[in-house]
């Protein structure tokens, strides 16, 4: 079932000190601002070969959340691969790298944040990993943790 999003700065009044807010500053990209969903996890450096992979599966309403150790030297995440996320049922991606295909990404049903766009494609050696703990922004992403994202932040709720 879905996670319906909510605002991030409800869930910072809510949930306090105990909500895990990411420090990193994200821009949107995709015709979706406001998304969440369960996260599912890739580790990749400049190359997307896994995140194709794994966006070819039914998404079922989750999350991927991207760690490009921050680089903005390739794109990890274009039109084509978006559009495939949406039709496969995913909520959105979060990446901490860059995406291209700017202008097409706007149309697409999709919740999109990443860190900047290049046109530069990126690798496809498959080199990384999915579905790991990622470290960034002062939190902790783990497989299975709420995210909810939108233009004020991306955040996760406290584990019960």
């Amino acid at each position: 079932m879905p996670v319906i999003p909510t605002p991030t700065a409800d869930l910072a009044d809510r949930h306090g000190d105990q909500l895990r807010v990411c420090d990193v500053q994200f821009t949107s990209y995709g015709a979706v601002h406001s998304f969440a969903g369960p996260i599912r996890t890739v580790t990749c450096h400049d190359d997307n070969a896994l995140l194709h992979e794994l966006l070819r599966e039914p998404g079922e309403g989750c999350v991927v959340v991207v760690d490009g150790l921050a680089s903005l030297r390739t794109a990890l995440l274009g039109d084509l691969m978006a559009a495939r996320a949406h039709a496969n049922g995913w909520a959105g991606l979060v990446i901490r790298g860059a995406v291209r295909d700017v202008t097409a990404l706007a149309g697409i049903r999709l919740g999109v944040q990443a860190l900047g766009a290049i046109p530069r494609k990126s690798g496809k050696a498959g080199v990384g990993e999915v579905d790991v703990p990622l470290e960034f922004g002062g939190i902790v992403f783990v497989p299975g943790d709420v995210l909810y994202a939108d233009d004020d932040g991306v955040v996760l709720l406290p584990r019960p």
